[in-house]
Parts: structure tokens; C-alpha cells; sequence
């Protein structure tokens, strides 16, 4: 994510980002954002979905941080595995599970105007622990983007 370098400018229409972006370092953040933005066609956008801090918090203040949140196909997930990896692909050696990083709403979308995106509306599914964005190169409008967010986001709220 952070070099695209073979990917020529302006050359995707869209761009889909599916938990990868916790995995970077902060710093890598922004570095990946940007190559998001250039490798994007001067009408393209980007769909990001991550973790939500803020909900899983939520579930750590309650205590649960070891406890199940949800089932998913690699099997029960606790709030320390989204906040930090999934335990048990880690103990497997599978590292690159871990996570670095984490967003709220809020800064997921702030980190994405910071990138240059020009229109950016997302949502969270606290049920899900999750955040969905969507972030487009040139401005749109608030219903070309809600739009978008129908056709490209799962079940929108």
C-alpha cells in the first residue's frame, strides 16, 4: 500500500481497501493514502473499510476484551484480536496479522481530506466494529456521493 510505484498515475477507477489499513504504522498512514490518490483517475474513489476504535472501546470499558464479539470464518473474535490482530493467526506465525494503527469515524474521514480526497462520507456499524468510507479524487456532490455509498458500501444505515 505504501509503494504503488508500479502502478502508473491516474490509472484505477476505484480502489477497495478491506482491513489493511490498521496494519500500517501512523506513519505509514498518510504515505499509502497518497499513492491511493494517485494511482486513481481524476473521477475515481476509494472504499475503505477498518475496525472502529470507538465501539471496541466501548466493549473494553464493559471488560469484554476478552470476550466474543462476534463469530466470524476464522472462528470467535474478542476485542483484543481487532484491536491488536487475530491471536490465533499470529500464534501461527502469521505475524503480518498484527495491527499498528486504528481509526474512529472521525479520523478515518480527517485522514482522508488530509490525503487531498476532495468529497468523503462514511458511517459506523457499532454491531459490527466496523467503519466504512468512501472517499472520491474529485468533488461530488452530498447525493452523487450517497449515490455511490449505495451502489459500492454494504447495507448502509
Amino acid at each position: 500500500m505504501t509503494d504503488l510505484s508500479a502502478i502508473p498515475d491516474s490509472f484505477a477507477d476505484a480502489i477497495y481497501s478491506s482491513h489493511n489499513i490498521e496494519h500500517l504504522y501512523p506513519h505509514e498512514v498518510p504515505v499509502a493514502l497518497a499513492e491511493f490518490y494517485r494511482v486513481l483517475k481524476p473521477a475515481g474513489f476509494l472504499v475503505v473499510t477498518c475496525p472502529d476504535l470507538q465501539s471496541l472501546c466501548r466493549l473494553v470499558v464493559e471488560d469484554k476484551l476478552d470476550e466474543m464479539a462476534y463469530l466470524s470464518a476464522m472462528g470467535p473474535i474478542a476485542p483484543i484480536d481487532v484491536l491488536y490482530g487475530h491471536r490465533q493467526a499470529m500464534a501461527a506465525g502469521n505475524l503480518f496479522m498484527a495491527h499498528h494503527n486504528g481509526f474512529t469515524l472521525k479520523t478515518l474521514k480527517s485522514s482522508l481530506v488530509e490525503a487531498g480526497f476532495a468529497a468523503v462520507e462514511g458511517f459506523q456499524r457499532s454491531e459490527n466494529l466496523d467503519l466504512w468510507a468512501l472517499a472520491s479524487k474529485s468533488p461530488r456532490s452530498h447525493n452523487e456521493m450517497s449515490d455511490l455509498a449505495k451502489e459500492y458500501l454494504v447495507a448502509i444505515p
